[in-house]
């Protein structure tokens, strides 16, 4: 029998029917109809997607005196690398929350069986592939659509001024970019998987979601973007490990840094 000390110190918050017996929440969310358990689904994807947690954020970093533009209107470093970094610390924290709510094993959604070497050594791999697919991507899009390329300079990489600011936007890159966008990604595909529509529709609307995210760097970018997402999406759900996404995601933001730095 739970006293109250008990329950108030229990992992999971629960819940008294009308009979006043408590309920543990993962037992209602296993009990509730498939109706049901979609419309959650739903609602978690939407929180999850980015906007709502980056949407607050801004929020609270306005309250406290930071400022996205500088004086001259562009970027503000310091707005950028916290809103960044905050919004991939609340947004992993509340996947792993909801993960937990329902009863889910982070392991198994974002590891699977595979070994970490073995997905790590096939990262290796993929990168060229993602380096192919950008240049096959980008020379086709200035060929036959120019028109695409509206924003002369990436925002994001007029920042980039010296070895430090190249420093700080790779682990930037690395953490909010290589980490959570594909913590992100494998949890909203499952959700696309089991409850709405399945893993095709997922793959299609979150890339179409990812590439859209990036359209201050222009068109053709989110259009490229999209396409990344997209087999960053496939590589997740063919092997189960978010591994090789997270390495080749990483490392591609990082080898544009690099790039933007010496050129």
């Amino acid at each position: 029998m739970l006293t109250d000390k008990d329950s108030s110190s229990s992992k999971f918050t629960l819940f008294k029917n009308r009979r006043g017996s408590i309920r543990d929440p993962r037992i209602i969310y296993q009990e509730a109809s498939h109706s049901t358990k979609r419309f959650i689904a739903l609602f978690e994807v939407i929180l999850c997607s980015g906007f709502p947690t980056q949407l607050l954020l801004v929020q609270v970093m306005t309250a406290i005196g930071l400022q996205p533009f500088e004086t001259d209107g562009s970027l503000a470093m310091n707005y950028v690398v916290v809103l960044s970094l905050a919004d991939a610390v609340v947004l992993v924290m509340l996947i792993l929350w909801l993960l937990a709510l329902h009863g889910e094993s982070p392991r198994d959604l974002f590891l699977g069986s595979r070994r970490i070497v073995q997905e790590f050594k096939f990262s290796i791999l993929l990168i060229p592939l993602v380096l192919f697919l950008v240049v096959a991507a980008s020379a086709s899009l200035q060929h036959f659509a120019p028109w695409l390329h509206n924003v002369p300079e990436n925002p994001y990489e007029s920042l980039i001024q010296t070895t430090s600011d190249a420093s700080i936007f790779a682990l930037v890159a690395i953490i909010a970019g290589g980490v959570r966008e594909e913590i992100q990604r494998a949890f909203i595909l499952c959700r696309f998987e089991r409850y709405l529509g399945g893993r095709a529709t997922g793959v299609i609307l979150f890339s179409l979601v990812f590439g859209a995210a990036h359209l201050i760097q222009g068109w053709d970018a989110a259009i490229i973007t999209a396409l990344l997402g997209a087999l960053w999406s496939i590589v997740y759900l063919k092997r189960r490990s978010i591994i090789a996404p997270i390495v080749s995601h990483a490392s591609f933001n990082v080898i544009q840094i690099i790039h933007h730095l010496i050129s």
